[in-house]
């Protein structure tokens, strides 16, 4: 979650991450915990709920082929709708 390209998160940003992290994959479903993926570096409530395949698979990750996201028609967006959606639904 460090990186020395982006500040370090708040107090109320790890507890969301956390809770995001909590969450089964909002792209295939596989149960958590999963991995937070920010559509935006640096802004963590940006942050969708991905396991490590739909995450950084080379394949089927969003930061590879992206696969498993063209068969499920999802976008970043649609997965923070998601995310946010199991959140606070």
């Amino acid at each position: 979650m460090n990186s020395k390209n982006k500040p370090a998160p708040t107090a109320g940003e790890r507890r969301h991450i956390e809770r995001v992290k909590a969450l089964d994959c909002v792209v295939c479903g596989v149960s958590g915990p999963s991995e937070a993926h920010e559509i935006k570096q640096g802004s963590w409530f940006l942050s969708c709920a991905l396991c490590a395949d739909c995450h950084r698979g080379s394949r089927n990750g969003i930061h590879g082929e992206k696969r498993m996201w063209l068969v499920t028609k999802m976008t970043e967006l649609d997965a923070l709708n998601e995310t946010l959606r199991r959140l606070y639904a």
